[in-house]
């Protein structure tokens, strides 16, 4: 049986810092390495506890350690807060980890599959798009308020401007006509990318057994099915609804 009972990793972009605790809680190492380093390195360890914060990066790596046969833990960031001893470093962290990973009433959170990750992923492409295209009706607004006209509010509008323009008969220079048709535009384009980005989810909803027994939910359609998709990658994690 190997000594090492569980091992905690602070995760970096590049590079890992790792801390490796026995059955007492006792530090047997703590090494720096390289992801390829860290890859090659767990795949020679015997099966034990690999425990990390979750976090963007770590549902990919979690996989990749249950690929070579080891158990993970990742635990939400405030949870390991407290364990957090003297001033702190990458080191410190990953002792951190592994002594928070260890205590009976922990709680964690689910290792995420690549498909959840990738809703996950077209969620927040879309959440960026639908910021961006309130961005782009505000600035409309407030180049027309410039120019003396307070411009209605909403996508019927929006999409109706030129129309509302001809209708309020106020003189328009050549030069801004030119630049309300481009960003104009370009609202449309962000429309364009926002139902695309619906048309993907709702085909990863219609192939998910998961998401189908979630629909019939009153008020759940489409959008917030496929986000507990990505957010709850196992129910089998929650012991009951309240959780």
């Amino acid at each position: 049986m190997s000594i090492i009972k569980v091992i905690g990793i602070d995760l970096g972009k590049s590079t890992f810092h790792l801390v490796g605790h026995d059955h007492t809680g006792r530090e047997q190492f703590r090494q720096h390495m390289s992801r390829s380093k860290l890859i090659q390195f767990l795949s020679q360890k015997p099966k034990t506890t690999i425990a990390m914060e979750s976090c963007g990066g770590s549902h990919w790596l979690a996989r990749k350690c249950q690929s070579l046969g080891h158990e993970v833990k990742l635990i939400p960031p405030q949870y390991v807060k407290p364990y957090v001893k003297t001033n702190k470093n990458d080191y410190i962290d990953a002792d951190a980890i592994a002594e928070a990973s260890t205590h009976p009433s922990m709680r964690f959170v689910g290792v995420k599959t690549e498909t959840a990750q990738v809703i996950s992923v077209i969620q927040r492409i879309r959440s960026s798009y639908v910021k961006e295209r309130t961005a782009c009706m505000s600035r409309i607004g407030a180049i027309l308020l410039e120019f003396g006209m307070s411009f209605p509010k909403g996508h019927s509008k929006m999409k109706a401007l030129f129309q509302w323009l001809a209708d309020n008969k106020e003189p328009i220079p050549s030069l801004l006509m030119q630049e309300l048709i481009e960003h104009h535009e370009y609202y449309g384009q962000l429309n364009e990318r926002i139902a695309g980005q619906d048309r993907k989810l709702k085909q990863l909803v219609e192939q998910s057994e998961d998401a189908q027994l979630l629909k019939p939910i009153p008020g759940v359609g489409d959008l917030t099915a496929s986000q507990c998709l990505a957010d709850i990658s196992d129910a089998g994690h929650f012991k009951n609804g309240r959780q």
